[in-house]
């Protein structure tokens, strides 16, 4: 049986672990989209790059309701994308959403799936949607 991790902030979300961390850090949801200044605890500045999806406050249903975070722990950095195709007008927010998101080794763009959502590859500048890429 493992020990339930009492040390993380209140939350309804359950998490478990046998050992406490070696080190936390919080991003804010509330980024403005680009590129920005983060306290990055030692632990984590082996890691080059870290991706995550993560809800983004949208003022209107024309607006991104997710982004992706891009954590550049050695820079220093993180970098918040919207993702623009993912709309309260475009998706079912709620009823589908973005689950994973990794870098595509051959050309460097982020690629990603979800519930309800195709797998998908982003432009570039990843915050459009490029296309849909086709299960095998």
């Amino acid at each position: 049986m493992h020990d339930v991790a009492g040390w993380f902030k209140r939350s309804q979300e359950r998490i478990y672990s046998a050992t406490a961390p070696l080190a936390e850090m919080e991003i804010s949801s509330r980024l403005t989209a680009g590129t920005h200044a983060v306290d990055v605890p030692a632990e984590f500045r082996g890691l080059e790059e870290l991706l995550l999806s993560g809800p983004y406050p949208a003022a209107n249903n024309d607006e991104a309701a997710c982004a992706v975070i891009v954590l550049r722990p050695q820079a220093g950095e993180v970098t918040v994308l919207p993702q623009t195709w993912y709309t309260a007008n475009k998706c079912d927010v709620g009823y589908q959403w973005i689950t994973r998101v990794t870098r595509d080794p051959a050309n460097g763009r982020i690629i990603g799936g979800g519930i309800r959502i195709r797998n998908f590859e982003l432009t570039e500048d990843g915050m459009h949607l490029r296309g849909w890429i086709d299960e095998a």
